[in-house]
């Protein structure tokens, strides 16, 4: 498993968002984050620009800037097919952990 991570855990979140619904600023996809869990999980801005700038570079997502529904100008955040991969990726390492602490928990 390459990482299991908060920060594996986020990249996997984003790249998720994204898939589900094609592009969206960064406060949106906090918010899709949180409505999705049932306010379960959040993302803290200051953590999520960065994971943002980490995964533009590293071609899983693209960005534009365009207008909000507001009228504000924002950065829109798109999969890429690289993206694509990497959640496919990064849904099966879940998966196996996932696995393992259902495991653990039932051993015990």
């Amino acid at each position: 498993m390459a990482r299991n991570d908060f920060q594996g855990s986020l990249d996997l979140l984003v790249l998720k968002t994204l898939s589900q619904t094609g592009k969206l600023h960064g406060y949106g996809i906090v918010l899709h984050i949180q409505r999705a869990s049932d306010e379960l999980l959040r993302v803290e801005e200051g953590s999520l620009y960065p994971a943002l700038h980490r995964m533009e570079q590293s071609k899983w997502i693209s960005s534009e800037w365009a207008l909000t529904e507001t009228n504000r100008k924002a950065k829109y955040y798109k999969l890429t097919a690289a993206g694509r991969k990497q959640l496919q990726e990064a849904e099966a390492s879940f998966e196996q952990l996932v696995k393992g602490i259902r495991a653990i928990m039932q051993f015990a």
